[in-house]
């Protein structure tokens, strides 16, 4: 099947043809014509199948029939609204609007947080027929009445899962119930789980279900691996992989903002041309990181899962788990930065032991066994090789041969009973009698202070400006 055979105007043929695309895929199949006739979509497919397009090019059919070169704000009111979890996703999509539309008279805008509003009023007031927003920033926009959505015809709801992990769906409520009751909804995600479908059954009417891939799945063009390795190795580990493999452009996931933050500088420290992306960063930053990671000019990217939606590089070949996501769907959608469009691509995941369990999560999630491969140099806890009980994190300390008095199991040595100043661990422990005889009279469950801490604390207060005599 051809694009010609949908159905699309000239216009959406002529900027698809530009683009470079002839055959549409699956999803785009199955879903152009269904949105074209005005029905409901519940669509879902791995990401990197299309499936921006899969909406946007019959949401541009649709309002073609608006499309006005008048000047007058009157003729460009708010007839499609596209909500997005995060900016970067936000931002494709516009930029998707604004490719398949460049031949139509019809104005779209992108609106998130982190920058100054007024831009993005004067926008609004000159009028729009498109609107991409993130959901916090388009409620700023309802509260200062720059926003009308009287007239929107079409609602797309994209990355739904996403905006449920995010806990957008209050916000989500809140805007549906400023729109029209008659309008057409589309709900696109990656992944279906149960509130994603109770979700749908609030806000679609008689949707038409679309699902492309099996629930869950990763595209089969990715290869998968795993380098068991101790946690504390996991840094050097990421730099040997760096510069034993080809020259290519590498994005790396971690949990926390601070490890993002650390671990590009480490790199950087390595001669690894790396930088960060994390939620703290302002609107700018992130821009200029994506364009220098896009251009080339940064090698690796280290992200939070602030970019595992919405981030799109053509042809980005390896993407890097330094640590599991928490929640094994979140695995498929950053994964799914590569293999995109047939493209091959390569997954690879630094696991400690502690992550064991997100591990095997993540391979019952996606039905696949993954391979592990220990590099030299860099071994893993015995633990993770264990296939007895699995340890408990706060184990360490029987590991280390302090804590309890349990004797270590299968070790040689037992912990020393009494410690140098002769306390004895295996007693209980009790307090030692109190001299002072004005704490009798203290209440129960009052803490006095030592006469030692008493005399400590005549210095630190005198500094502070206390101890004076308060004039009479």
């Amino acid at each position: 099947m051809k694009f010609a055979d949908l159905g699309l105007i000239p216009e959406l043929q002529r900027a698809v043809a530009d683009a470079g695309y002839t055959e549409p895929t699956p999803i785009q199949q199955q879903a152009i014509p269904i949105v074209m006739h005005g029905l409901d979509v519940m669509g879902g497919a791995q990401t990197g199948t299309g499936k921006t397009a899969g909406f946007t090019l019959p949401m541009l059919h649709r309002l073609a029939r608006h499309a006005s070169t008048s000047t007058s704000p009157a003729r460009h009111p708010v007839r499609a609204l596209i909500l997005a979890p995060t900016r970067e996703l936000a931002m494709q999509v516009h930029e998707s609007v604004q490719t398949y539309g460049k031949y139509l008279p019809l104005r779209s805008t992108c609106i998130y947080g982190g920058v100054d509003m007024n831009p993005q009023m004067q926008e609004l007031r000159r009028g729009i027929e498109i609107v991409v927003a993130t959901p916090g920033r388009l409620l700023d926009h309802v509260q200062q009445k720059t926003i009308q959505f009287g007239q929107v015809e079409i609602l797309v709801l994209d990355e739904a899962d996403r905006m449920l992990d995010m806990g957008f769906i209050p916000d989500i409520r809140r805007i549906l119930a400023l729109l029209p009751a008659k309008r057409q909804s589309l709900l696109f995600s990656a992944t279906f789980s149960d509130e994603i479908k109770k979700l749908a059954d609030q806000m679609l009417k008689n949707p038409q279900l679309i699902e492309v891939a099996r629930r869950n799945t990763v595209s089969e063009t990715i290869s998968h691996r795993v380098h068991p390795v101790s946690a504390g190795l996991k840094r050097n580990l990421l730099a040997h992989i760096l510069r034993h493999e080809p020259d290519s452009q590498v994005l790396v996931f971690v949990d926390t903002k601070m490890v993002c933050a650390r671990l590009a500088h480490f790199l950087s420290r390595h001669d690894i041309a790396a930088d960060a992306i994390h939620g703290d960063k302002s609107q700018q930053q992130r821009t200029e990181t994506l364009e220098g990671f896009k251009s080339g000019r940064i090698r690796v990217l280290v992200a939070t899962d602030v970019a595992a939606r919405g981030l799109d590089i053509d042809d980005l070949p390896y993407v890097i788990n330094f640590e599991l996501p928490h929640t094994a769907e979140d695995y498929v959608h950053r994964i799914g930065r590569t293999g995109r469009a047939g493209r091959t691509g390569n997954a690879v995941s630094l696991v400690c032991a502690e992550e064991r369990g997100r591990l095997a999560e993540i391979q019952k999630l996606i039905n696949l066994q993954i391979p592990q491969e220990p590099i030299p140099g860099f071994d893993a806890e015995s633990e993770f090789r264990d296939d007895g009980q699995r340890r408990h994190r706060g184990d360490k300390r029987q590991r280390s041969g302090r804590g309890s008095g349990r004797s270590g199991e299968g070790r040689s040595s037992q912990p020393p009973s009494v410690a140098a100043d002769g306390f004895d661990f295996t007693q209980p422990y009790e307090p030692m009698a109190r001299s002072d005889s004005r704490v009798a009279d203290s209440q129960p469950d009052e803490i006095q202070p030592t006469a030692g801490a008493r005399r400590h604390q005549r210095p630190i207060a005198f500094l502070l400006g206390g101890l004076g005599r308060k004039p009479g």
